[in-house]
């Protein structure tokens, strides 16, 4: 297992990575070229040019969250084949500056959804929360505006204002799309871009939706064990894996977060490991991610992992608001820097207990 921690680059992260070096810990950065747009090829250049950043500052690239995919390839558009391989190269460009892991997402119109980007919570902090409630009151097209004043000036992956003027553009694109064409997509995708995968030993780690359920009448489908293990047959492939969110999938309480790992073995090639308060079934909000502080078992969650023999990067994700700091909402420093701490020192417990048992 490695520790790491999510970082936009300079140009966008309130975070440094001198800041992100300084925590006990954490050895690489999980980066991304921030403002590429989807169905971009990323140079090789750029590419290298991030990679030298973050090594000098005595950190690696760990992997890369996200390179999107184009909405042309989600829907099945007749263009799709344009912008797959458009991503194949990026593939390569990234394979050949020696990058192997790429978080994705194949969730349509909103890659996240939260209706408050600042919760108060009893200590003080803030917090990203989730009520169906609001939801269900709100039109597609103000979800944009309702949170947008809380996004202290940052602009929010898969909350670009760009793409979120064509919210209704982009609905009318999914209209006719339901889940089993989008497994039908998902998999097409898949098939086509195994083979650089393959070449490169570059490992795909498909994010589950979140939250996992439809929201606005959206198909989604990462969203549980069931699902999951079908993506993973379809397209028989160990570079064809998952990033197992705790905080994605953790967010439908009939997603028993240790026995879906455990049944993962071998796919989860990334893990975010948070923590969710419930407040009510269609009501959440993200906490520490301290297991007393929430509603999940964190130590059973990092035991699972170990038990399966997990080795690649972990990254505390969604901190709280602390310490009267100004950052993108939930990837502020504190908070996340804390719950690095936190998740390594429960391995160090986990692992050293195996250990003691083993002999």
């Amino acid at each position: 297992m490695e520790m790491t921690l999510r970082w936009y680059g300079a140009a966008f992260d309130t975070v440094t990575l001198k800041q992100i070096r300084q925590i006990p810990g954490v050895t690489g950065v999980i980066a991304t070229l921030y403002d590429a747009k989807p169905g971009e090829v990323w140079s090789r250049e750029k590419i290298r040019g991030l990679r030298e950043e973050v090594e000098a500052a005595g950190l690696h690239i760990s992997g890369i969250e996200s390179v999107n995919v184009h909405d042309a390839i989600k829907t099945g558009a007749s263009e799709r084949d344009e912008y797959i391989a458009h991503y194949i190269e990026t593939l390569e460009n990234l394979g050949k500056e020696g990058i192997h892991l790429v978080c994705y997402n194949f969730m349509p119109v909103f890659d996240w959804t939260r209706t408050e980007l600042a919760r108060m919570r009893p200590d003080g902090s803030t917090v990203l929360a989730y009520t169906q409630k609001a939801v269900d009151a709100l039109e597609p097209e103000k979800m944009f505006s309702s949170i947008e004043k809380d996004m202290n000036g940052t602009v929010m992956p898969g909350w670009e204002p760009e793409r979120m003027q064509r919210v209704k553009e982009l609905f009318e694109m999914y209209r006719q799309v339901d889940e089993e064409k989008l497994f039908a997509h998902l998999k097409y995708f898949l098939e086509k871009i195994m083979p650089v995968c393959d070449q490169y030993d570059i490992n795909m780690a498909i994010h589950p939706d979140d939250p996992a359920w439809s929201v606005f009448g959206l198909p989604r489908i990462i969203t549980n064990q069931k699902n999951i293990l079908r993506m993973m047959r379809m397209v028989d492939n160990p570079h064809n894996g998952v990033t197992f969110c705790s905080g994605s999938y953790g967010t439908n309480p009939e997603n028993h977060l240790p026995e879906m790992i455990r049944s993962l073995k071998g796919r989860i090639h990334f893990a975010h490991v948070r923590n969710l308060k419930f407040n009510s079934p269609t009501d959440f909000e993200e906490a520490a991610h301290l297991s007393s502080d929430g509603s999940f078992d964190m130590y059973e969650i990092m035991k699972a992992l170990y038990d399966i023999g997990f080795n690649g990067p972990i990254r505390p994700d969604h901190g709280r608001m602390i310490w009267d700091e100004t950052a993108m909402p939930g990837y502020g420093l504190y908070d996340r820097a804390l719950g690095a701490a936190y998740l390594n020192g429960l391995w160090e417990a986990i692992e050293k207990s195996s250990d003691r048992r083993a002999s």
